[in-house]
C-alpha cells in the first residue's frame, strides 16, 4: 500500500491513481465532484469493497470533502455558503443512520494545548448541549429538539487512558444513537490547511494520518455508527504539493 501521509480520501485516491497511471474510475471506487462555484467544491467517494479498502488504504463507507478555495479572501456571503453546505451534507449523513428524536454524542478529539490538534476540543465549546435539558426544563425547548451530549476526552499522554476506552464508557452508560468525532487532519497540500473538511461515516483512526494511530472509533469499537468530521492543520513537508 502507498505511504499517503494524508487522511483525506480524495487525495488517496488521486495518488493512487497517480502512482498506478489510471486514468479512469479505480475498481471498488465511485467518485464524483461537484462545483458550487468558483471557490466551492464538494468531492464524494465512496468505497464499496475490499478492493476499495486495499487501495486507499480506507474501510468501505462514504467520505464527503467540501473544499473552499481562496477562504482567507472569502467574503462573508461565501463563507455562509460554505457553512450552509456543510450543514446539508452532514445532515443527510446523519439521516441515514437515525431519526430526528435520537440523541448524538458528539466527541471532540485532540489536545486543547497544542494548536494544529485543539480543533475538536473547540469545536465542542460550541455546541449546543441539549440532553441535560430536555430532561430537566423540557417546557422551554422546541418539541423537535433532538438529546445531544458532549465530550472532550483529552489525549492519551495527558489522561493515561487510550481514547477508545473513555468513549465506550460513555457510549455504554449514555447510550446515544449515534456518534459523531470531530478531529484535526492531515493533508499534502498547504492549500487546504483549514481550507477543507471531510465528512465520513466510517469513524476515524485517530492519528492514522500522521503514523501516529491510536485505537479505532467505529462501530466495531463503540457498539454504534461513528461520523467524523475532520479539518486538515498539519502537512508533511516531505510529501507536501501545494
Amino acid at each position: 500500500m502507498l505511504d499517503f501521509r494524508t487522511d483525506l480520501a480524495d487525495e488517496r485516491k488521486d495518488l493512487y491513481k497517480k502512482a498506478n497511471n489510471i486514468e479512469n474510475e479505480i475498481d471498488g471506487i465511485e467518485a464524483n465532484e461537484e462545483q458550487i462555484n468558483n471557490n466551492i467544491k464538494v468531492t464524494r467517494v465512496k468505497i464499496m469493497n475490499e478492493q476499495g479498502e486495499r487501495a486507499l488504504g480506507k474501510v468501505k463507507g462514504n467520505y464527503v470533502t467540501i473544499d473552499m478555495k481562496n477562504m482567507k479572501y472569502m467574503g462573508e456571503e461565501e463563507i455562509q455558503k460554505a457553512s450552509e453546505i456543510l450543514c446539508e451534507e452532514l445532515k443527510k449523513m446523519i439521516d441515514e443512520y437515525v431519526s430526528k428524536e435520537q440523541e448524538i454524542l458528539v466527541v471532540g478529539l485532540g489536545n486543547i494545548y497544542v494548536t494544529p490538534d485543539a480543533l475538536g476540543p473547540k469545536v465542542i465549546n460550541e455546541i449546543d448541549i441539549t440532553r441535560h435539558l430536555l430532561k430537566y426544563v423540557p417546557q422551554y425547548l422546541d418539541k423537535n429538539t433532538r438529546p445531544v451530549s458532549a465530550i472532550s476526552p483529552g489525549v492519551l499522554g495527558t489522561t493515561g487512558i487510550e481514547t477508545a476506552e473513555i468513549l465506550k464508557g460513555i457510549v455504554d452508560n449514555v447510550k446515544p444513537k449515534l456518534v459523531i468525532v470531530i478531529d484535526s487532519l492531515a493533508s499534502r497540500s498547504m492549500e487546504r490547511i483549514s481550507s477543507t473538511i471531510q465528512l465520513a461515516d466510517t469513524g476515524i483512526v485517530p492519528g492514522a494520518g500522521v503514523d501516529n494511530a491510536r485505537k479505532e472509533l467505529t462501530v466495531n469499537t463503540l457498539g454504534v455508527t461513528v461520523i467524523a468530521i475532520g479539518i486538515p492543520t498539519v502537512v508533511d513537508i516531505f510529501s507536501c504539493n501545494a
